[in-house]
């Protein structure tokens, strides 16, 4: 099924036209964001707007249909951050510097190693380039984000 335009304008504004994993802004972006079901499709999940949310390319390619990771420190598998249900800053916050998304918790870990929030699997480490820039814009983190 396709989801209509006016669902996806509901998702965006919802979202404030963040990604709502990464926190990316979509108006910085080359490319529109996607809209992402949270439990995937291909799992049973719904379009309802409930497992709706906005996801960048980056996110919602590394989110594909999983809905686990592992949480580096303690090596268990965790459900990955779920933007229905749970805030963003109960489990992420930025580093000082605004470059590097930091879980503070096992869901907010195991969502930036699942979805290299961080481009720790990368030599380029575009989206921290990316945000590098932005914050020299003055327009990122996004406000009512924290920093460490």
């Amino acid at each position: 099924m396709t989801l209509n335009d006016n669902v996806k304008r509901q998702v965006r504004k919802r979202a404030n036209y963040l990604c709502e994993y990464c926190h990316s802004s979509e108006e910085a972006s080359a490319a529109n964001f996607a809209i992402d079901h949270i439990m995937p499709r291909s799992l049973g999940g719904a379009d309802d707007l409930g497992n709706l949310a906005l996801a960048c390319q980056r996110c919602n390619g590394y989110r594909y249909n999983f809905v686990t990771g592992i949480d580096p420190i303690t090596q268990e598998e965790i459900q990955l951050f779920n933007p229905r249900i749970q805030v963003w800053a109960d489990h992420f916050i930025w580093s000082a510097d605004g470059l590097k998304i930091i879980g503070k918790t096992s869901v907010g870990r195991a969502t930036c190693e699942r979805l290299d929030l961080n481009d720790d699997s990368h030599n380029d480490g575009s989206i921290v380039k990316a945000r590098r820039l932005w914050v020299r814009g003055g327009w990122h983190p996004p406000d009512g984000d924290s920093q460490e």
